[in-house]
């Protein structure tokens, strides 16, 4: 203690003991937190109420893993459908790259293909990344590319090193450096994927790996990013929570000991436990800059952080999109459904058909008010999504008359409202459909039908679909 120095602190401005330095702990049998990961009961989530500060950098960002950890859970896309998912990226995350890169396998000749058209684009963002394994086989397909950086598979709990790779902490450590070192010798920068985070000894083993990685990283004068990955969705964002399980702690660990700076840290999520997007906003809080993301959450098991939903997260922290075009994740959706047979689920936030619908008359009354009491923003002008009712016996007027200004795009000056004819002749076609026993929705087909049938009877214009 008499020996560790006093530092000021210039982001806090207060004086501060020095860290001590964490060395490897090469330990004989397995770490697997028996305690936290009983597998015969749930997973635990324990507390020792240690608190670590906020964090947020001034820049934070996206980047994109649907081409590599989404296309693992899915039908692989052609190299055709992975350029023109590229372009729509672009667009999305903007001329100020929110978000900032997108990775490739490189297996395939189908993803090197579409390695190549997409970096002929000439985007400056995302830019075009790649991942392997710790192999130096797989070093050598990034070679033969000429990409500037590849995420490297670095496993980092001891579930991984010693019942899969069959190695000690120290082995593993050397096989992972050794490949590090081989990337920055050829002047490309490493991204160390840190798998299974949330189930690995942090100051035993992640920590003084780090270090070692940052040595490096002066040594060759080339960033060494880190991706924190929540393999399992075993994170938590419970304040007093116990590493491994606590992201905050695992962010302040590699930024405050291990020195990893916060525009090399970033978060890898996933949703097996519903927390991957509250996970990922509080990677942003305590101190990584990046989130990796995929489109729609599509990932292995139950999916990573779904991008679109960081993208508003990003807007709700910061109070601005930054440039970002958040009316291509429709586009994307729509794409999605009619090119690549995708059903998003009805219920998704944003993207879902059912994601700004209302079904409950009194809501429908509520909305065609105002329809900010029942909207979560202006979904029209953010997602070229009005706000709409879906038309049922619970529906009323008012839900039928804010059906027929909302589907047919009336002008605030020829909106109707629930007390015009047509409107209550559409309801009587409605109530007499469930008199007789009807338990579904009626479709906009339907009602499209109708409300011809009855404006040419009260002789009223409609404005054609």
């Amino acid at each position: 203690m008499e020996n560790r120095l006093v530092i000021n602190n210039e982001k806090t401005n207060l004086l501060e003991l020095e860290e001590h330095m964490y060395h490897l702990v090469d330990v004989d049998k397995p770490n697997v937190f028996r305690n936290l990961f009983p597998y015969d009961e749930v997973p635990k989530i324990a507390f020792n109420e240690r608190i670590v500060p906020h964090n947020m950098p001034k820049d934070i960002w996206i980047t994109d893993t649907t081409f590599r950890d989404g296309q693992q859970s899915r039908e692989p896309y052609t190299t055709e459908q992975i350029v023109t998912i590229y372009d729509y990226l672009h667009r999305l995350g903007g001329p100020n790259g929110l978000i900032r890169q997108s990775e490739f396998f490189l297996y395939s000749k189908k993803d090197r293909d579409a390695v190549y058209k997409c970096l002929e684009r000439g985007y400056r963002f995302p830019e075009v990344t790649s991942w392997i394994r710790a192999t130096k086989q797989d070093f050598e397909l990034v070679k033969d590319i000429g990409l500037k950086e590849t995420g490297i598979l670095v496993s980092c709990s001891d579930y991984h090193i010693f019942y899969k790779m069959k190695k000690t902490r120290k082995q593993a450590l050397e096989q992972y450096l050794s490949v590090v070192r081989d990337c920055l010798e050829f002047g490309i920068s490493p991204r160390c994927h840190l798998e299974d985070i949330t189930r690995a000894d942090i100051y035993g083993f992640v920590v003084p790996f780090c270090v070692e990685l940052m040595k490096l990283m002066d040594e060759y004068k080339i960033p060494v990013k880190i991706r924190a990955c929540d393999t399992m969705g075993y994170g938590v964002n419970f304040a007093g929570a116990v590493i491994p399980r606590s992201v905050q702690g695992i962010i302040y660990a590699l930024n405050k000991h291990a020195g990893v700076p916060n525009e090399l840290l970033e978060w890898h999520g996933h949703n097996d436990f519903y927390k991957a997007v509250t996970n990922s906003t509080t990677a942003w809080l305590y101190g990584a800059c990046g989130v990796n993301c995929s489109l729609f959450g599509i990932g292995e098991r139950t999916g990573n952080t779904p991008l679109e939903a960081m993208v508003f997260e990003y807007a709700q922290l910061k109070g601005t999109l930054n440039g970002a075009d958040t009316t291509v994740i429709t586009e994307l959706a729509e794409y999605y459904q009619k090119e690549l047979d995708f059903d998003v689920p009805e219920q998704t936030p944003f993207v879902g058909k059912n994601f700004n619908i209302t079904r409950a008359g009194i809501h429908a009354d509520g909305l065609l008010k105002n329809e900010e009491i029942y909207n979560i923003f202006d979904t029209d002008k953010f997602l070229n999504r009005p706000v709409q009712v879906a038309v049922s016996n619970t529906s009323g007027l008012a839900g039928i008359a804010h059906w027929i200004n909302t589907h047919y795009k009336l002008r605030v000056e020829n909106k109707i409202d629930k007390s015009e004819p047509i409107v209550a002749e559409v309801k009587k076609w409605v109530d007499k459909e469930y008199d007789e026993g009807r338990v579904t929705s009626i479709t906009d087909e339907e009602l499209e039908r109708v409300v011809a049938e009855n404006a040419q009877t009260l002789n009223l214009t409609l404005p054609e679909l």
